[in-house]
């Protein structure tokens, strides 16, 4: 009765996203499993759309979350005061990137598309924006003034104007880009697109238009970063930086954390000519920073993060399907392109039913997706490639 009661709740007082939501009801989860409370075991294969890089509830995570538990919790979280997690994990970041050392955290990936849009308004002093098609960078007006298809916002317009669109990949597009343009924004994976790479002489020729121009150029990491595609931040694939790096979903290791990150003189326009030029009351939690300074510290000594590729060619090598027209894959990150819509719900359905969580993508929904914690094991691995095939 209890279950029952719970999902008669949920569905009267929960704001619901979809017409039919999967109402999983979940009692527990660790690793890479979540229990139901009919105590049915679910292999996660999408880590919560991405904050669960390290797996649910991991013991170094968690340790690391009570005892910042046990010291305090909210104070003032940014700008004013200087708490340890906050200052340990900017450091730690700081210390894995070229040249970008100063943080600014925020609670989603959204909020760092917002303040990086804002950042780079302020240091340019010009107001357009330039996105790629079938990229998604946050719900909230800005971001989602940056997202094409309108399938998702047109009913919300106007949003900002001044965003111009290119082709991911379309070295013809980047004459869009000018002198009234502040920044580009583009994913170096494309996620919601169904996992694809960007091409080393494209993003090298965009760099080249963004110098060019004196347009910023700003990398969303939400999906891609944290070890996902085999290094840290897939940028590191590519010869190129960004002038800006978004970081989101992963970064948290399961806590609501995202951050903007740039070199410190054009992080330092947003406290001068007017001060506090971006404010956050939740951003950079303590608590959230605790559990993102040990995920971070996971990455870096367990060797997850060049072992991510060698899982992702497991999968590859073990999901065979004449139905499956083609896989796309970035380290343990794979969509399997069915073709077809109902195709996919099919398989959803039928690895729901055999313990197997997956999705698919907002702008392909032909696709499977996978991008599984990146402690998934062999023996995991091959089970969920037996659930795949047979459904």
């Amino acid at each position: 009765m209890e279950s029952i009661s719970h999902k008669a709740l949920f569905l009267k007082h929960l704001a619901q996203t979809s017409p039919a939501p999967l109402g999983l009801e979940i009692k527990s989860a660790s690793g890479c499993w979540l229990i139901d409370k009919q105590d049915k075991r679910y292999l996660d294969l999408i880590a919560g759309i991405g904050p669960s890089v390290v797996g649910h509830r991991h013991p170094y995570v968690q340790d690391a979350v009570q005892k910042q538990l046990d010291t305090y919790w909210h104070t003032l979280v940014y700008g004013e005061y200087v708490l340890a997690p906050q200052v340990k994990l900017a450091k730690l970041l700081a210390d894995n990137l070229p040249g970008l050392d100063s943080v600014y955290f925020v609670n989603s990936g959204a909020e760092a598309t917002e303040g990086a849009m804002k950042l780079a308004k302020r240091v340019t002093g010009r107001a357009n924006f330039v996105a790629c098609t079938n990229a998604y960078h946050g719900s909230t007006q800005g971001a989602a003034s940056l997202m094409s298809p309108d399938t998702f916002t047109r009913v919300y317009h106007p949003l900002l104007p001044g965003v111009r669109h290119i082709g991911f990949n379309e070295e013809k597009d980047l004459n869009k880009i000018d002198e009234r343009v502040a920044a580009v924004i583009t994913e170096v994976v494309q996620g919601e697109a169904g996992v694809i790479p960007a091409q080393a002489k494209w993003i090298a020729a965009l760099r080249k238009r963004c110098d060019e121009t004196g347009t910023l150029l700003i990398f969303d990491e939400v999906q891609s970063g944290m070890g996902r595609t085999g290094k840290l931040f897939s940028f590191e694939h590519y010869d190129v930086v960004p002038d800006i790096l978004l970081l989101a979903k992963g970064l948290g290791g399961g806590l609501p954390l995202g951050a903007f990150i740039a070199r410190k003189e054009l992080m330092d326009h947003l406290s001068a000519d007017p001060v506090l030029g971006h404010i956050t009351t939740f951003g950079g939690h303590p608590l959230c920073t605790a559990a993102g300074l040990a995920t971070l510290e996971l990455l870096l000594s367990e060797d997850l993060i060049s072992k991510a590729s060698a899982k992702g060619a497991l999968f590859n090598q073990l999901i065979k399907h004449p139905d499956i027209q083609e896989v796309r894959s970035k380290g343990l990150w794979l969509a399997l392109d069915f073709g077809h819509f109902d195709k996919v719900q099919k398989v959803i359905q039928h690895c729901l039913k055999e313990g197997v969580v997956s999705d698919w993508f907002l702008f392909n929904d032909r696709s499977l997706r996978i991008a599984p914690p990146l402690t998934i094991d062999e023996e995991e691995i091959r089970f969920a490639c037996d659930v795949i095939n047979h459904a």
